[in-house]
């Protein structure tokens, strides 16, 4: 099973505070917690986790019903986005990378499905995303 972002950014924080514990980490460069704040991660997690329950049942399903479950989840994460200001770059990729593995994970050829629709395999979320 895939790793979830959010996982990684909270392993970010912890590995920071102790850094900050140990005393080998300057305090004006710890970003981390700023940066994920809990209640971004908690909305995350929850749009993931809405995500994850439909991928989970996607077993033998048309285009439009794997499109329907991506763009759910997009525009879950436009909203958490939008309250919380939290993906950059790195969050945009990591979060359209889990949703490819995820799907790809439950039977969906991701490419063969991009291609049909005649989009790239990474413009999968891009019709939808506003993060």
């Amino acid at each position: 099973m895939t790793e979830r972002p959010t996982t990684s950014w909270r392993e970010g924080i912890a590995r920071e505070a102790e850094q900050l514990a140990a005393g080998t980490l300057d305090p004006g460069c710890a970003c981390m917690a700023e940066l994920y704040s809990d209640e971004l991660l908690t909305a995350t997690d929850t749009a993931l986790d809405s995500f994850d329950a439909e991928v989970a049942g996607l077993d033998g399903a048309e285009d439009v019903q794997v499109l329907a479950v991506v763009e759910r989840v997009v525009l879950a994460l436009n909203t958490v986005d939008g309250t919380h200001c939290g993906y950059e770059t790195d969050e945009r990729e990591a979060l359209c990378d889990y949703i490819d593995k995820a799907l790809t994970e439950h039977g969906v050829d991701v490419a063969a499905l991009t291609a049909r629709h005649g989009l790239g395999r990474y413009e999968l979320t891009d019709k939808w995303r506003d993060w």
